[in-house]
């Protein structure tokens, strides 16, 4: 991340600089570096109050899975699905409470949540870290969870449905095929890039030093006994994925009217099941909630420092070189010039990737129902903002050496993008 974080404010710099020699003064004009510094400033100021804003949802979501995980949901979970999770994550122990919360996490990212679905992965993340014997540095599990994250299998893109009704969509919902089938791929490949990049980026130097935090973080034979008796019968967990499965078709044909169901719903399911496990829920949804407050301070100097990088690649005009550069070769692949933007902005900046979606599907001359409004729409409900994600969820934990996160995370969008061109060729290709 540093090397990352180091070239992307070189490039915009080295960008403005050159505008600047060559910039002529004209009334009214604003040069290239004062554009910067400007950009510099807001980028910095957006990043506190994106975490400011954060607070709320984060205190709200944090305080009901403090309820779920005093009802057991977490473990519930955890024993329902752990023949996948245990082969995904063999370092975590079946029953830890990091199975639960990353369960939560994919699912809220699953029904297209958004910032709903950051709490469950923060609360991950700290459960992950407490099996971390290298405090500051990421784990396998980490790496692969986050790369997982960025890359979630989308059932029902609710905010992409709601922009595209809104800029007088004949069929908001017409995105749905397309971006389940992007996320299938970019999740596939978010796992295997994650499980083969991790071979050069060892934890440790040391020859038994992975060996001993794999004994640490895996339960003693004992343990796994407990945890084998404690699992659900394997037709349980088949049963469930079967479920799951069936929500496919659902979240296709009926996604529209489900969407508007989901957060409240979520909300009266929490309560409902801590009050039947006698949970009282008002005093740990408070006594969790706080958390959300202390999540929020130790985000914003990671948030700081991504969005100002992103700001200055934008005000510089980096960006927009970019886009003119690979336009041309990415247009007779079925990537158009002014979908480009939207691709190349995703992974930076979600604030920044909506509003390119917004732009181009509100335009007359490309509307939402076009070729390029299917695919930015597609783009947009099947990618993640991917270093937004690292900044905030291994800033949780401070985590500073990220490993193989970044490189297989961008594998995984890269792969989105590929799959959601091909989707949206043969469903939309007019």
């Amino acid at each position: 991340m540093n090397v990352v974080f180091l070239v992307m404010v070189a490039v915009a710099f080295l960008f403005a600089a050159w505008h600047q020699v060559l910039w002529v003064p004209v009334e009214g004009a604003v040069a290239p570096m004062a554009a910067l510094s400007t950009a510099m400033i807001e980028s910095a100021a957006g990043a506190v109050d994106l975490a400011i804003g954060l607070v709320g949802v984060m205190t709200l979501f944090l305080g009901l899975m403090k309820v779920a995980e005093a009802g057991g949901m977490l473990r519930i979970l955890a024993r329902l699905i752990r023949p996948l999770m245990v082969r995904l994550f063999p370092d975590v122990p079946a029953d830890h409470p990091a199975m639960g919360a990353m369960i939560l996490n994919l699912s809220a990212n699953a029904l297209g949540l958004g910032n709903a679905a950051t709490p469950f992965g923060i609360r991950a993340m700290q459960a992950l870290d407490q099996l971390n014997s290298r405090k500051g540095s990421a784990t396998d599990a980490m790496a692969l969870f986050l790369a997982i994250n960025t890359s979630s299998i989308t059932l029902l893109p609710t905010g992409v449905i709601a922009l595209r009704a809104a800029a007088g969509s004949t069929d908001p919902a017409g995105i749905l095929p397309t971006t389940l089938f992007a996320t299938i791929g970019s999740t596939t490949a978010a796992i295997l890039a994650a499980k083969l990049y991790r071979r050069f980026s060892p934890v440790g130097t040391a020859g038994g030093e992975d060996e001993n935090r794999a004994a640490d973080a895996s339960p003693d034979v004992s343990d796994q006994d407990d945890t084998e008796a404690a699992a659900y019968p394997l037709w349980v967990s088949v049963t469930a994925l079967g479920f799951l499965v069936a929500l496919v078709p659902l979240a296709v044909l009926y996604g529209r009217f489900i969407s508007p169901w989901i957060v409240p719903g979520l909300m009266v399911f929490f309560l409902a099941f801590g009050a039947l496990r006698r949970v009282r829920v008002y005093e740990v949804l408070v006594d969790g909630a706080k958390e959300g407050f202390q999540v929020a301070l130790r985000i914003i100097p990671y948030l700081v420092a991504i969005l100002v990088a992103v700001g200055m690649l934008r005000a510089s005009g980096a960006m927009d070189a970019l886009v003119g550069l690979l336009g041309t070769v990415t247009a007779p692949l079925g990537l158009p010039a002014e979908a480009l933007p939207m691709a190349l902005m995703r992974p930076l900046s979600g604030s920044g990737a909506y509003g390119i979606m917004a732009a181009i599907i509100n335009d007359p001359a490309i509307g939402p129902d076009s070729y390029t409004g299917y695919l930015v729409s597609t783009l947009q409900g099947s990618t993640e903002t991917t270093f937004y994600v690292l900044a905030v969820y291994y800033g949780a934990v401070q985590v500073r050496r990220i490993r193989h996160t970044l490189a297989a995370a961008l594998t995984a969008d890269l792969v989105g993008v590929v799959c959601a061109i091909l989707a949206c060729l043969y469903v939309f290709g007019f």
